[in-house]
Protein backbone atom coordinates (compact mmCIF):
# COMPACT_ATOMS: atom_id res chain seq x y z
CA UNK A 1 0.00 0.00 0.00
CA UNK A 2 1.44 3.37 -0.98
CA UNK A 3 1.29 6.69 0.82
CA UNK A 4 -1.44 8.07 -1.41
CA UNK A 5 -3.88 5.26 -0.73
CA UNK A 6 -3.05 5.24 2.98
CA UNK A 7 -3.77 8.97 3.20
CA UNK A 8 -7.10 8.55 1.43
CA UNK A 9 -8.07 5.53 3.50
CA UNK A 10 -7.22 7.35 6.72
CA UNK A 11 -9.25 10.45 5.79
CA UNK A 12 -12.23 8.38 4.72
CA UNK A 13 -12.13 6.20 7.83
CA UNK A 14 -11.90 9.10 10.24
CA UNK A 15 -14.59 11.05 8.39
CA UNK A 16 -16.95 8.08 8.69
CA UNK A 17 -16.31 7.93 12.45
CA UNK A 18 -17.46 11.52 13.06
CA UNK A 19 -21.14 12.04 13.67
CA UNK A 20 -22.69 15.30 12.45
CA UNK A 21 -23.86 16.14 15.98
CA UNK A 22 -20.27 15.77 17.23
CA UNK A 23 -19.16 18.77 15.15
CA UNK A 24 -22.33 20.84 15.11
CA UNK A 25 -23.48 19.94 11.59
CA UNK A 26 -27.31 20.10 11.35
CA UNK A 27 -29.04 17.14 9.71
CA UNK A 28 -32.64 18.40 9.95
CA UNK A 29 -33.81 14.89 10.71
CA UNK A 30 -32.85 13.48 7.32
CA UNK A 31 -31.96 9.83 6.90
CA UNK A 32 -28.33 9.40 5.90
CA UNK A 33 -27.24 6.50 3.72
CA UNK A 34 -23.68 6.36 5.08
CA UNK A 35 -22.33 6.85 8.61
CA UNK A 36 -20.34 9.90 9.55
CA UNK A 37 -19.81 13.17 7.76
CA UNK A 38 -20.18 13.68 4.05
CA UNK A 39 -17.22 14.94 2.06
CA UNK A 40 -18.81 18.32 1.49
CA UNK A 41 -19.49 18.71 5.21
CA UNK A 42 -15.91 17.90 6.14
CA UNK A 43 -14.57 20.21 3.42
CA UNK A 44 -16.74 23.06 4.73
CA UNK A 45 -15.50 22.53 8.28
CA UNK A 46 -11.88 22.52 7.05
CA UNK A 47 -12.32 25.56 4.83
CA UNK A 48 -11.27 23.82 1.60
CA UNK A 49 -13.18 23.16 -1.61
CA UNK A 50 -15.12 19.93 -1.96
CA UNK A 51 -13.29 19.03 -5.18
CA UNK A 52 -9.90 19.54 -3.54
CA UNK A 53 -10.79 17.44 -0.51
CA UNK A 54 -12.23 14.74 -2.78
CA UNK A 55 -8.96 14.57 -4.70
CA UNK A 56 -7.10 14.14 -1.40
CA UNK A 57 -9.28 11.19 -0.40
CA UNK A 58 -8.87 9.65 -3.83
CA UNK A 59 -5.10 10.03 -3.75
CA UNK A 60 -5.10 12.37 -6.73
CA UNK A 61 -3.49 15.36 -5.01
CA UNK A 62 -0.07 15.38 -3.37
CA UNK A 63 0.26 19.11 -2.86
CA UNK A 64 -1.53 19.59 0.46
CA UNK A 65 0.29 22.21 2.49
CA UNK A 66 0.90 21.81 6.23
CA UNK A 67 -1.70 24.54 6.81
CA UNK A 68 -4.36 22.64 4.84
CA UNK A 69 -3.50 19.40 6.62
CA UNK A 70 -3.81 21.14 9.98
CA UNK A 71 -7.21 22.53 8.95
CA UNK A 72 -8.40 19.05 7.98
CA UNK A 73 -6.97 17.62 11.20
CA UNK A 74 -8.93 20.20 13.16
CA UNK A 75 -12.14 19.38 11.31
CA UNK A 76 -11.60 15.68 12.00
CA UNK A 77 -10.92 16.37 15.69
CA UNK A 78 -7.55 14.61 15.52
CA UNK A 79 -5.30 14.57 18.57
CA UNK A 80 -1.58 15.36 18.41
CA UNK A 81 -0.53 11.80 17.53
CA UNK A 82 -3.15 11.54 14.80
CA UNK A 83 -2.19 14.94 13.44
CA UNK A 84 1.47 13.89 13.14
CA UNK A 85 0.32 10.68 11.47
CA UNK A 86 -1.66 12.67 8.89
CA UNK A 87 1.39 14.81 8.08
CA UNK A 88 3.58 11.69 7.83
CA UNK A 89 1.17 10.08 5.37
CA UNK A 90 1.13 13.20 3.21
CA UNK A 91 4.92 13.34 3.25
CA UNK A 92 5.18 9.70 2.22
CA UNK A 93 2.74 10.30 -0.62
CA UNK A 94 4.90 13.11 -2.00
CA UNK A 95 8.05 11.03 -1.95
CA UNK A 96 9.14 8.04 -3.95
CA UNK A 97 9.93 5.51 -1.26
CA UNK A 98 12.01 2.44 -1.96
CA UNK A 99 11.24 -0.30 0.49
CA UNK A 100 14.23 -1.99 2.02
CA UNK A 101 15.12 -4.28 4.87
CA UNK A 102 16.65 -2.07 7.56
CA UNK A 103 19.70 -3.00 9.57
CA UNK A 104 19.06 -5.21 12.62
CA UNK A 105 18.19 -3.31 15.77
CA UNK A 106 20.61 -3.69 18.65
CA UNK A 107 20.56 -2.88 22.33
CA UNK A 108 23.19 -0.38 23.44
CA UNK A 109 25.39 -1.29 26.37
CA UNK A 110 23.99 1.65 28.34
CA UNK A 111 20.47 0.26 27.87
CA UNK A 112 21.57 -3.14 29.15
CA UNK A 113 23.06 -1.42 32.17
CA UNK A 114 19.69 0.27 32.73
CA UNK A 115 17.95 -3.12 32.67
CA UNK A 116 20.37 -4.38 35.31
CA UNK A 117 19.78 -1.35 37.52
CA UNK A 118 16.01 -1.82 37.24
CA UNK A 119 16.16 -5.29 38.78
CA UNK A 120 13.10 -4.61 40.97
CA UNK A 121 11.09 -3.17 38.07
CA UNK A 122 9.82 -5.26 35.13
CA UNK A 123 11.47 -3.87 32.01
CA UNK A 124 11.76 -4.94 28.38
CA UNK A 125 13.45 -3.38 25.35
CA UNK A 126 11.32 -3.18 22.22
CA UNK A 127 12.38 -2.41 18.68
CA UNK A 128 10.18 -0.28 16.47
CA UNK A 129 8.40 -3.38 15.11
CA UNK A 130 7.79 -4.51 18.74
CA UNK A 131 10.51 -7.15 18.60
CA UNK A 132 11.67 -7.96 22.14
CA UNK A 133 15.38 -7.17 22.00
CA UNK A 134 16.06 -7.70 25.70
CA UNK A 135 14.37 -7.95 29.09
CA UNK A 136 15.41 -8.15 32.69
CA UNK A 137 14.43 -11.17 34.76
CA UNK A 138 11.33 -9.53 36.25
CA UNK A 139 10.24 -8.21 32.85
CA UNK A 140 10.44 -11.72 31.44
CA UNK A 141 8.52 -13.14 34.38
CA UNK A 142 5.73 -10.55 34.16
CA UNK A 143 5.21 -10.28 30.42
CA UNK A 144 6.21 -13.66 29.03
CA UNK A 145 7.27 -16.12 31.70
CA UNK A 146 6.06 -18.98 29.48
CA UNK A 147 8.84 -18.23 26.97
CA UNK A 148 12.51 -19.12 27.29
CA UNK A 149 14.46 -16.40 29.17
CA UNK A 150 17.13 -16.27 26.46
CA UNK A 151 14.71 -15.95 23.54
CA UNK A 152 15.47 -12.25 22.82
CA UNK A 153 19.13 -13.11 22.25
CA UNK A 154 18.30 -15.59 19.47
CA UNK A 155 17.07 -13.87 16.27
CA UNK A 156 15.24 -17.00 15.14
CA UNK A 157 13.32 -17.20 18.45
CA UNK A 158 13.04 -13.50 19.26
CA UNK A 159 9.54 -12.74 20.55
CA UNK A 160 7.47 -10.01 18.95
CA UNK A 161 4.95 -8.33 21.24
CA UNK A 162 2.43 -7.62 18.48
CA UNK A 163 2.43 -11.30 17.51
CA UNK A 164 2.17 -12.34 21.16
CA UNK A 165 -0.76 -10.02 21.86
CA UNK A 166 -2.78 -11.31 18.91
CA UNK A 167 -1.61 -14.90 18.47
CA UNK A 168 -0.53 -16.13 21.91
CA UNK A 169 -3.25 -17.39 24.26
CA UNK A 170 -1.09 -16.73 27.34
CA UNK A 171 -0.78 -13.02 26.55
CA UNK A 172 -4.47 -12.77 25.67
CA UNK A 173 -5.33 -14.18 29.09
CA UNK A 174 -2.74 -11.98 30.79
CA UNK A 175 -4.67 -8.77 30.06
CA UNK A 176 -8.09 -8.44 31.69
CA UNK A 177 -9.07 -5.86 29.06
CA UNK A 178 -7.37 -7.50 26.11
CA UNK A 179 -9.09 -5.35 23.44
CA UNK A 180 -7.66 -2.20 24.99
CA UNK A 181 -4.13 -3.62 24.86
CA UNK A 182 -4.69 -4.88 21.33
CA UNK A 183 -5.92 -1.48 20.09
CA UNK A 184 -2.88 0.19 21.65
CA UNK A 185 -0.55 -2.21 19.81
CA UNK A 186 -2.29 -1.62 16.47
CA UNK A 187 -2.42 2.14 16.95
CA UNK A 188 1.28 2.28 17.70
CA UNK A 189 2.13 0.09 14.70
CA UNK A 190 0.20 2.49 12.48
CA UNK A 191 2.26 5.40 13.76
CA UNK A 192 5.49 3.53 13.13
CA UNK A 193 4.39 2.46 9.65
CA UNK A 194 3.88 6.08 8.63
CA UNK A 195 7.29 7.06 10.00
CA UNK A 196 9.11 4.15 8.33
CA UNK A 197 7.28 3.44 5.06
CA UNK A 198 10.41 1.79 3.63
CA UNK A 199 10.55 -0.94 6.29
CA UNK A 200 9.86 -4.22 4.48
CA UNK A 201 9.86 -6.25 7.69
CA UNK A 202 7.23 -3.98 9.24
CA UNK A 203 4.94 -4.36 6.22
CA UNK A 204 5.46 -8.12 6.34
CA UNK A 205 4.49 -8.17 10.02
CA UNK A 206 1.28 -6.24 9.32
CA UNK A 207 0.45 -8.60 6.45
CA UNK A 208 1.09 -11.66 8.59
CA UNK A 209 -1.07 -10.45 11.46
CA UNK A 210 -3.85 -9.37 9.09
CA UNK A 211 -3.89 -12.87 7.59
CA UNK A 212 -3.73 -14.74 10.89
CA UNK A 213 -5.99 -12.57 13.06
CA UNK A 214 -9.36 -11.21 11.97
CA UNK A 215 -9.30 -8.98 15.04
CA UNK A 216 -6.03 -7.40 13.97
CA UNK A 217 -7.32 -6.91 10.42
CA UNK A 218 -10.45 -5.20 11.72
CA UNK A 219 -8.52 -2.91 14.08
CA UNK A 220 -5.98 -2.08 11.36
CA UNK A 221 -8.78 -1.10 8.98
CA UNK A 222 -10.23 1.18 11.67
CA UNK A 223 -7.24 3.56 11.29
CA UNK A 224 -7.10 4.41 14.98
CA UNK A 225 -3.80 5.95 16.06
CA UNK A 226 -2.37 5.61 19.54
CA UNK A 227 1.04 6.54 20.89
CA UNK A 228 1.87 3.96 23.56
CA UNK A 229 3.69 6.15 26.07
CA UNK A 230 1.78 5.56 29.31
CA UNK A 231 -1.12 3.17 29.85
CA UNK A 232 -2.64 1.37 32.83
CA UNK A 233 -3.60 -2.29 32.51
CA UNK A 234 -5.14 -4.85 34.80
CA UNK A 235 -3.20 -8.07 34.44
CA UNK A 236 -4.10 -11.60 35.52
CA UNK A 237 -0.77 -13.22 36.12
CA UNK A 238 -0.88 -17.03 36.35
CA UNK A 239 1.63 -17.08 39.22
CA UNK A 240 0.75 -14.10 41.46
CA UNK A 241 -2.83 -13.32 40.44
CA UNK A 242 -4.39 -9.97 39.52
CA UNK A 243 -2.37 -6.78 39.56
CA UNK A 244 -2.67 -3.33 38.00
CA UNK A 245 0.43 -1.85 36.35
CA UNK A 246 1.29 1.35 34.56
CA UNK A 247 3.27 0.54 31.43
CA UNK A 248 5.54 3.45 30.52
CA UNK A 249 7.66 3.73 27.39
CA UNK A 250 11.03 5.42 27.84
CA UNK A 251 12.31 6.52 24.44
CA UNK A 252 15.31 8.64 23.50
CA UNK A 253 15.32 9.13 19.76
CA UNK A 254 14.73 6.66 16.93
CA UNK A 255 16.32 3.63 18.59
CA UNK A 256 14.77 0.87 20.71
CA UNK A 257 12.52 1.84 23.61
CA UNK A 258 12.50 0.61 27.19
CA UNK A 259 9.07 -0.32 28.54
CA UNK A 260 8.72 -0.51 32.33
CA UNK A 261 5.81 -1.63 34.49
CA UNK A 262 5.22 0.18 37.79
CA UNK A 263 2.65 -0.16 40.58
CA UNK A 264 1.24 2.12 43.27
CA UNK A 265 3.17 2.23 46.54
CA UNK A 266 1.56 0.08 49.22
CA UNK A 267 -0.97 -1.42 46.83
CA UNK A 268 -1.87 -5.11 46.48
CA UNK A 269 -0.34 -4.86 43.01
CA UNK A 270 2.99 -3.79 44.50
CA UNK A 271 2.80 -6.79 46.85
CA UNK A 272 2.04 -9.11 43.92
CA UNK A 273 5.02 -7.73 42.01
CA UNK A 274 7.24 -8.25 45.06
CA UNK A 275 6.02 -11.83 45.26
CA UNK A 276 6.89 -12.33 41.60
CA UNK A 277 10.34 -10.84 42.20
CA UNK A 278 10.84 -13.27 45.07
CA UNK A 279 9.88 -16.16 42.83
CA UNK A 280 12.36 -14.97 40.21
CA UNK A 281 15.14 -14.68 42.79
CA UNK A 282 14.43 -18.19 44.09
CA UNK A 283 14.37 -19.54 40.55
CA UNK A 284 10.79 -20.83 40.81
CA UNK A 285 9.65 -19.28 37.53
CA UNK A 286 10.38 -21.65 34.66
CA UNK A 287 9.56 -21.59 30.99
CA UNK A 288 7.12 -24.25 29.86
CA UNK A 289 8.46 -26.10 26.78
CA UNK A 290 4.98 -26.15 25.23
CA UNK A 291 4.45 -22.45 26.02
CA UNK A 292 1.30 -22.66 28.08
CA UNK A 293 1.41 -21.49 31.70
CA UNK A 294 4.53 -20.88 33.83
CA UNK A 295 5.17 -23.67 36.31
CA UNK A 296 5.96 -23.11 39.94
CA UNK A 297 8.53 -25.47 41.42
CA UNK A 298 10.97 -25.52 44.28
CA UNK A 299 14.28 -23.83 43.61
Amino acid sequence: MNGKSQLGDFLQARRSQLRPEDVGVPTYGERRRVPGLRREELALLAGVSVSYYTRLEQGQSLSASPEVLDAIAGALRLDDSERRYLHDLARVGRQSTRRRRPAPERVASATRQLLDVLEDVPAIVLGRRTDVLAWNRLGHALFAGHLEPGAPDLPAQRPNMARLVFLDSHIRDLYADWPSKARAVVGNLRLVSSQHPEDVALHALVGELSAKSAEFASMWADHRIKACTVATYEMRHPLVGPLTVSQQTLSHGPGPSVVVATTDTGSPSRAALALLAQAVTQGTVQADPVQTVPRVGKG
